[in-house]
């Protein structure tokens, strides 16, 4: 049976009764009360409600509830046994969640429940709703102006432990040999000892840990001899080919390793590390996991975030920085793909930019194309190319449509055509004039029979008009706010330990990774709405000790009125009320 309170419903008495009027603003200005305020039912507990029966079985948990530990959970970096704990105890949790009474199907959870309902969660992808409906909700509450964002990635990884090539062939022989045996125990037995003696106990596994680099290219084939030797051993048992350990072995087989048949046999050889594709498996615990050259072996997270060109930091603090889009990827992807999906994302829930700033690595001029079409402006630099002493096309000058006016020289072309079906330009020049200029070698006009042509298509204008632009202090005004997402990165890591996670698969990740998200921007929120509620009593006159250091006069409020005082004489009056 399902069980949902209204958290909307006001309550005849105060539940909150027993705390201090101090401690109950401390929890109002601090997440638990924004949270309690406008995040608590925001919960998408209508997609979790076709999971019970309306009618039958035992109440379950207060829906709200359980979301919101799920929640709260991730925010935290919380296992599930401090989990529970909180909920039990810490009434920053009972107040965030609106839990005033004192029962044990209130205020606490059991393990298996958490579990399963994780497991919901994750199967059902809906910790993107939750992440949305927060996100939405925060933007509304804090009039976020979303016109400028900027996004970037952050490399992440998942609870697998990082292997070797040895490793990960000696690994996924293990797994597969004691879900043979589990499952299997006649086909178990027909596999020879001295195998089984290698892989299947872990104090045996261990040994390949201990492998000397001059002794790996043995050791190498002999792990992979011994995978193809299974593979074939089992390759015409329908049930052993359906278990997913031995389809492992396959894909290893194929990423890592060469089949040469003859008349003799068959011949298995090691691929060399260069001819692995980096979408490869990395290790059988996770198969999901990818491999990046740059950043290494796991997952990766695109964020995109919103921005104020403030350069006030008292000012800066009052507005909020809101995460609008997280997607989660193999480490394998590329910046570049990701860029138009999350303009789309943000778009279709009325949070789209109208500028975006990205490094290179988005920059492409497809991206560029493709975010112009979706009416926004892409801010990123281009990817550098050839010599920075030689002449590139941004050099040359051009008019609206493209066609060369001038060479970097002064000198003017023949004429300059163009094709329609290439996109291509063709512009001739003298050929007096630049066999005479000193700076020809280093141009790219390209000698002829008669005339110096300079061949370019529509693209590499694009290019070169970015690349202009990117000298401009313009851009350089406008980019140098990119930088503030490396911020947002350390926090997002900082305060909900994405970078390392408890669980594995890239559903698991993306569950995490979101919900963390959705946990950034209420700790976000609330350090603004504390800093926005303190400017507010500085501005009505409240005791505080900071305008002492920023301005000649201080308001001071105290008994009836308010005195406006020199900053010695309020800093003596304070010193005394605080005594």
């Amino acid at each position: 049976m399902v069980r949902i309170k209204n958290h909307k419903q006001r309550d005849i008495f105060n539940p909150w009764g027993f705390l201090s009027p101090k401690r109950r603003r401390i929890l109002d200005e601090s997440w638990p009360g924004l949270f309690r305020e406008h995040l608590l039912d925001e919960m998408p507990v209508n997609q979790i409600v076709p999971f019970f029966s309306k009618d039958f079985g035992r109440p379950s948990k207060e829906l709200y509830t359980l979301l919101g530990v799920l929640v709260l959970q991730q925010t935290m970096d919380l296992n599930d046994m401090d989990t529970i704990e909180q909920l039990s105890f810490n009434i920053q949790w009972h107040y965030a969640l609106n839990i005033s009474e004192e029962s044990d199907s209130a205020k606490y959870i059991s393990p298996k429940t958490l579990w399963s309902w994780r497991q919901v969660l994750i199967e059902h992808k809906l910790d993107q709703f939750i992440f949305n409906n927060l996100t939405e909700k925060l933007a509304k509450v804090f009039q976020v102006n979303t016109s400028s964002q900027r996004i970037d990635s952050v490399h992440i990884q998942s609870n697998m432990r990082r292997l070797g090539r040895i490793g990960i062939f000696s690994q996924t022989i293990h797994k597969f040999l004691i879900n043979l045996k589990r499952q299997h125990p006649n086909l178990f037995g027909t596999i020879s000892s001295p195998l089984i003696e290698r892989y299947e106990s872990s104090k045996a596994l261990s040994a390949f840990s201990l492998v000397k680099p001059s002794e790996s290219a043995k050791s190498l084939k002999i792990v992979s001899t011994d995978l193809y030797d299974l593979i074939e051993q089992f390759k015409n048992q329908p049930r052993v080919c359906q278990m997913h350990s031995y389809k492992l072995m396959q894909r290893v087989l194929n990423e890592q390793c060469n089949v040469q048949h003859d008349e003799t046999g068959s011949k298995v050889t090691v691929k060399k590390p260069k001819e692995i594709p980096s979408d490869s498996l990395q290790n059988p615990s996770d198969p999901d996991a990818a491999y990046s050259g740059y950043k290494g072996q796991g997952y990766q997270v695109q964020l995109m975030e919103t921005f104020t060109r403030n350069e006030d930091k008292e000012e800066n603090k009052k507005n909020l920085n809101l995460v609008t889009h997280v997607a989660v990827e193999r480490a394998c992807e590329h910046d570049s793909n990701a860029l138009i999906p999350a303009i789309a994302d943000t778009q279709n829930r009325d949070l789209g930019p109208e500028k975006v700033l990205g490094d290179s690595s988005y920059g492409s001029d497809e991206n560029q194309q493709k975010a112009k079409s979706a009416l926004v402006e892409l801010i990123s630099p281009t990817h550098k190319s050839g010599h920075s002493d030689d002449i590139n096309l941004r050099h040359f000058s051009f008019d609206n449509n493209g066609r060369v006016v001038t060479c970097p020289a002064g000198k003017l072309p023949y004429e300059v055509r163009y094709k329609k079906k290439t996109q291509r330009y063709s512009a001739r020049f003298d050929l007096k004039n630049c066999t005479a200029c000193p700076h020809v070698d280093q141009c790219l006009v390209v000698a002829g029979k008669k005339n110096y042509f300079l061949r370019y298509s529509h693209k590499d204008y694009r290019l070169a008009e970015r690349r202009r632009y990117e000298a401009s202090e313009e851009f350089i005004d406008i980019y140098r706010y990119r930088a503030g997402i490396e911020a947002t990165m350390s926090q997002y890591d900082a305060l909900t330990g994405v970078k390392r996670l408890r669980l594995r698969g890239l559903k698991a990740v993306r569950y995490c990774a979101t919900l963390k998200a959705a946990g950034l921007n209420l700790l976000r929120a609330a350090a603004v709405r504390k800093a926005q509620r303190l400017s507010q009593r500085a501005e009505n006159g409240f005791l505080s000790p900071f305008p002492f250091f920023k301005e000649q006069f201080f308001v001071l409020s105290a008994g009836l009125g308010k005195m406006l005082l020199p900053k010695p004489a309020a800093a003596d009056c304070y010193l005394e009320l605080a005594a």
